[in-house]
């Protein structure tokens, strides 16, 4: 029998056509890459935002169709749970006053957004996991009425067989289960892409890979979750668990979860297409019309639907993309290890310190990745979603001695790699307002070990102190979040959460 999902049955023929299919968009990706018919570089950046929506109560609010018929732009769009929305703004060339740009843009499509949805008591709010999320607000009946979200838990639930296990053991430890992947909707996300050429993916992939670490160190912005403090950065570990269709006994064979670090530099971006292909069932097996080899043949250029549909079920936190512009194929690197917020100021900030990082990084003459073991990476990444601006991270010693030196994240970064990034950003020719503005922002967090993380962490402990239990007191640090988000200033400057 085929499986029961929206629109019909997807029975054994169907996954023996898509997969097909998806060994003749391989081949076509390859032949698009041996005949290097890719766009030139255009230092083209994008950014997309996932939001929460919440009440003047600070508890999530279901609304996200009728908000966005109330804001009416297509920039705005819905994302997995009814109380989220995503922004995506378009794309801009890496120069000038780039970042400027981008946070007036932000500034003015987010405050309109919040406008529209405070009509309906369903304000803006920015923030990796929203503190006040409960259990039954992440069931299958609050997935965004969209026909894809529900074909998509269908058939993750039909994979696994059985419901999933959240077990994060943190400052305090979660502990329960889940009949759908609606517990991932709890994580928002910041995704930054960059447009680049066959010839620098790699480079760029692996410089990204290597400091994810860093990035949550400094950004983290997700410490609660249904009540309890887990991780500073818990949005990648609910992540995997939210949509691990392997159960427990696949998993104990090691067989790769969807929702994964990597496990290997890579030499091009053909190999994680290739990767995604070899060690991940189809999901989705919808197969388009095209023929992409007879597409080539006869000079054109495939859209590749069903690699492009695979690769958005396969969960990285450096993603490859293949897309098409004005009938022309391109690359991109779609960083999504960044939480939500605090303010577009710090989402901005987090923006170039990343793209100043990985132009540095991928151009070094002895790159980071040649001197640090892929395992060490992720290693890495565990410890700063854990630990966040408190991180220790592992990284190579400087100069040509070798070896690999442990180094809290705040030292590495005022001492190594903000210096790399500034000449990053001098290299995309970035003003050097800009640069110096938004790179001062990660500094600032630096130099005061606060980012969205301990600001919430120390916001709830001074609340519960303070005599408040432990739902009013999340409530009352998410409504003062909120509050301090939308005056702009950036999350290091904010006062400390006070009653009254």
């Amino acid at each position: 029998m085929g499986e029961k999902v929206v629109g019909g049955t997807f029975d054994l023929s169907d996954r023996q056509r898509y997969r097909r299919k998806l060994q003749q968009c391989l081949a076509g990706l390859g032949r698009l890459l041996a005949e290097k018919r890719f766009d030139r570089p255009r230092n083209l950046m994008g950014l997309e935002i996932e939001l929460n929506l919440a009440g003047s109560d600070g508890l999530p609010r279901m609304r996200n169709g009728e908000v966005l018929d109330r804001i009416a732009s297509r920039d705005f769009q819905t994302e997995l749970g009814m109380f989220n929305l995503e922004v995506n703004i378009a794309p801009h060339r890496l120069e000038g006053r780039v970042f400027d740009q981008l946070a007036e843009e932000l500034h003015t499509s987010l405050g309109y957004a919040h406008r529209k949805a405070a009509e309906l008591d369903a304000g803006i709010v920015m923030i990796g996991i929203l503190p006040t999320i409960e259990p039954n607000d992440l069931v299958s009946a609050n997935l965004s009425d969209v026909d894809r979200y529900v074909l998509l838990n269908d058939q993750i639930v039909a994979a696994r067989g059985e419901d999933f296990t959240l077990d994060i053991d943190g400052v305090e430890r979660l502990s329960c289960t889940s009949t759908s992947i609606a517990p991932e909707s709890a994580c928002t996300s910041v995704q930054l892409h960059l447009q680049v050429t066959p010839a620098r993916f790699a480079q760029v992939w692996n410089a990204a890979q290597a400091i994810a670490s860093v990035q949550i160190a400094v950004g983290a912005n997700a410490p609660f979750l249904f009540g309890k403090e887990l991780w500073r950065e818990s949005r990648p570990p609910l992540f995997q668990q939210a949509t691990d269709t392997r159960p427990p006994e696949l998993q104990a064979q090691g067989v790769r979860p969807r929702t994964w670090f990597g496990e290997r530099w890579v030499e091009s971006a053909y190999e994680l297409f290739e990767e995604n292909l070899r060690f991940f069932p189809s999901l989705l097996p919808i197969c388009d019309e095209e023929d992409p080899l007879r597409v080539l043949d006869d000079g054109g250029v495939p859209r590749l639907q069903e690699l492009v549909l695979h690769n958005g079920t396969v969960y990285r936190w450096n993603r490859p993309v293949y897309g098409l512009a004005d009938g022309v194929p391109h690359l991109r690197v779609e960083n999504r290890v960044l939480p939500a917020g605090p303010t577009v100021n710090d989402v901005v900030a987090n923006a170039a310190f990343y793209y100043g990082m990985v132009r540095s990084l991928a151009e070094e003459s002895r790159p980071v990745w040649t001197r640090m073991p892929f395992e060490v990476a992720a290693e890495n990444f565990d410890t700063a979603c854990r630990h966040g601006i408190d991180a220790e991270l592992m990284w190579p010693r400087p100069g040509r001695g070798g070896g690999m030196t442990r180094v809290p994240a705040v030292k590495l970064v005022r001492d190594e790699l903000l210096p790399l990034a500034a000449a990053g950003l001098e290299a995309w020719n970035v003003e050097a307002a800009d640069r110096d503005f938004y790179l001062g922002i990660i500094e600032g967090r630096c130099r005061r070990k606060v980012n969205g993380a301990s600001w919430q962490v120390d916001a709830f402990h001074r609340a519960v102190e303070s005599g408040l239990g432990r739902e009013a007191a999340l409530a009352a640090v998410t409504r003062r979040y909120a509050e301090l988000m939308h005056q702009g200033d950036p999350v290091h400057t904010w006062p400390s959460w006070s009653v009254g």
